[in-house]
């Protein structure tokens, strides 16, 4: 009898997974420019402690060189790197006092703050990462220099990539400025078109998370330049105000998209062909041509087709409708504040800072210089919102030995004072390309940071590295995994508990609002939920793949965030077919079903419940005037099944 074969668990397989992703040239150029030429200036020069500090900013900022416009590159590159700036100030200092074994309770100090950012966003996350990196750093490289000297040398570092990235970028599309911005909302009608062309099969979830991310991008984009004008006090700019008419266009778009997603009905290839007319205006500044000819087969269909004439007129013009700016929202929700102070906010510093303040201990004791290696590896890997804990220390051990071994193969076939800069340059060309793995990023953080070292004069510390980078994925496995710290009820339990309340927002506002209502504030609730499960999902992504004994007694995150998606696309069918006639649900099984959304968000927000208690019982009734209703009631069910399973 032939057995079926067991799937690899995912704590297993996830360390060889592989990003596929375009590459980058205009930000590999970048980092050939960045460390390399730096690196090799403090050499020229007779001052190679400068050289290093300027050059481990261009690599620290490297890794925050992602695609997107230059003012979210700004953002992105910019917060990093005052953090690091401050972290390198307050570690410089504590070398300059001779701090010795008090090191240890600053760096918990450091790291518990560090942590604690990570539920913050991923800026503010990277911020806290370099921050803490760069303290280590600063209190364990034996570089001349005052702390303030330092700091400043590394700022100068991080600024030198961010100007290259203002200046190295691509060229403008035909259609003339705001390059980045219209490239994200061309990308959101492609991915819309996408998501049609999904529609009725296996792919078409997945379709609509990728569409969902381009919109948040896309509003990044737009919601930086308008605060940007806002602040320069830079007079309006018409074409600036058309394209956020037309990224609105393409909100109301994707918005009656998602109601043909929620029919399920597999579409011609000529509707999503329409979308991608669009985006191909955007990018040259044509118009867009002959679009689908308009159906009204189903509610979904209707409402695409009239958002489709809308957005035809849109593009139709050459001016915009109003010459007021509109007012940029709020970066990040509200909520972030609460929750640096909440449950998930503690025990992600305290894990953090338990694990660099022991990481930190064991080097001074093996070691009294050169100790900074150790918690500086540590830093990168226990950081809970990078991706699992058992696939990055299996990454990160396998990357450093095969960096260690590239760099020593370079020393024994490259002669001169030249070749550590000339590897720098390597590594900095490759860092871009290598965010698609962690393994081959840590092969080009190696190479970079060992070319440093070598310059600064510790000439024989290459196999150092790899005995203590051995040491510390040891602890971080041990720390990371201890019962508290990695329970996932309180890791991810605060993400999908925000997830849901955002969910039953948006639902209570599309079966509440009366007629007539101004559709602003139903596409910003729906964009909070989708940015919300966003997060959730991603959280609830990497907890699945994380090495726990107790599996078993926790809820299927990743399947009670797909039934949140589902209410939320639902609702937004109900709010499409809401505008075309249809009749308004029932006020009481409305509240009904809110309530119970919001009941279940607070059980699974207690970390204690014991799985299957708490849990509001949803009963299940068929309304044949609202499938709505039905659907939701379903999918809260669901939600019911798989978090209370364990």
């Amino acid at each position: 009898m032939l057995r079926a074969p067991r799937a690899v668990p995912a704590w297993l397989a996830h360390p060889f997974r592989w990003q596929r992703l375009p590459v980058p040239w205009a930000a590999v150029a970048r980092g050939a420019l960045c460390a390399g030429p730096l690196l090799g200036a403090g050499i020229a020069t007779g001052r190679p402690a400068p050289g290093v500090l300027a050059a481990l900013g261009s690599m620290l900022a490297g890794v925050n060189d992602r695609p997107g416009t230059r003012r979210t590159g700004v953002v992105h590159i910019g917060l990093p790197a005052l953090a690091s700036a401050l972290g390198m100030l307050m570690g410089a200092s504590l070398r300059a006092v001779d701090a010795g074994w008090w090191v240890v309770p600053a760096l918990f100090a450091v790291g518990f703050v560090s942590g604690a950012g990570s539920v913050a966003g991923p800026v503010r996350s990277n911020a806290g990462m370099q921050m803490l990196a760069t303290t280590v750093l600063g209190a364990g490289m034996p570089l001349p220099g005052a702390p303030w000297a330092k700091a400043l040398t590394l700022l100068a570092g991080c600024l030198w990539l961010l100007l290259l990235r203002l200046v190295l970028r691509p060229p403008r599309p035909v259609g003339g400025a705001l390059s980045g911005e219209r490239a994200a909302v061309a990308t959101v009608f492609e991915a819309l078109a996408d998501a049609l062309g999904a529609v009725g099969g296996p792919g078409a979830e997945p379709a609509r998370r990728r569409l969902s991310a381009a919109l948040d991008r896309a509003d990044e984009a737009l919601r930086l330049r308008l605060l940007t004008d806002r602040l320069l006090r830079r007079p309006v700019d018409p074409d600036e105000l058309l394209l956020a008419e037309r990224f609105a266009a393409a909100t109301a778009l994707c918005e009656a998209s998602v109601a043909l997603l929620w029919e399920g009905r597999p579409l011609p290839a000529r509707v999503a062909d329409s979308p991608r007319r669009f985006a191909a205006a955007l990018r040259t500044g044509r118009p867009p041509g002959r679009l689908s000819a308009p159906e009204t087969s189903t509610p979904g269909r209707g409402a695409f087709d009239q958002a489709l004439l809308d957005a035809a007129v849109v593009f139709a013009r050459n001016e915009p409708l109003t010459r007021s700016r509109p007012r940029p929202g709020r970066p990040e929700p509200a909520r972030r504040g609460h929750e640096l102070l909440g449950p998930a906010g503690r025990d992600y510093g305290l894990r953090v800072a338990l694990c660099i303040a022991a990481s930190a201990a064991v080097a001074l004791l093996l070691r009294a210089d050169h100790w900074y290696w150790l918690p500086a590896t540590a830093t990168f890997l226990v950081k809970p919102d990078l991706g699992p804990l058992f696939s990055r220390t299996v990454n990160r051990f396998a990357g450093t030995v095969a960096g260690v071994l590239v760099f020593a193969g370079a020393g024994l076939l490259l002669t001169g004072e030249w070749w550590p800069a000339l590897v720098a340059g390597v590594g900095g060309a490759l860092l871009p390309f290598a965010t698609r793995h962690f393994a081959l990023q840590t092969v080009a953080i190696t190479l970079m940071v060992l070319s440093f070292v070598y310059v600064s004069g510790a000439r024989e510390a290459a196999a150092e590295r790899i005995v203590d980078t051995s040491i510390a994925c040891g602890i971080v496995l041990v720390v990371g995994h201890l019962p508290r710290l990695a329970d996932p009820r309180r890791r991810v339990g605060q993400r999908v508990t925000a997830a849901l309340r955002a969910t039953e927002r948006f639902l209570r506002h599309v079966l509440t609002a009366r007629p007539g209502t101004d559709p602003a504030e139903r596409l910003a609730l729906r964009r909070a939920a989708y940015r919300a499960l966003g997060e959730a999902r991603a959280a609830a992504e990497t907890a699945a793949a994380e090495l726990l004994a107790a599996r078993d007694r926790n809820p299927d995150w990743p399947a009670v965030v797909t039934a949140a998606e589902r209410i939320v696309d639902a609702a937004t069918a109900c709010a499409v077919r809401l505008d075309h006639g249809a009749r308004r649900p029932g006020t009481e099984e409305a509240e009904r079903l809110c309530r119970a959304l919001v009941a279940m968000a607070g059980a699974l927000e207690d970390p204690g419940r014991r799985p299957g208690t708490g849990l509001p019982d949803v009963e299940l009734r068929a309304d044949p005037d609202c499938a709505t209703l039905s659907d939701v009631a379903a999918e809260l069910e669901r939600i019911r099944g798989h978090a209370g399973a364990g």
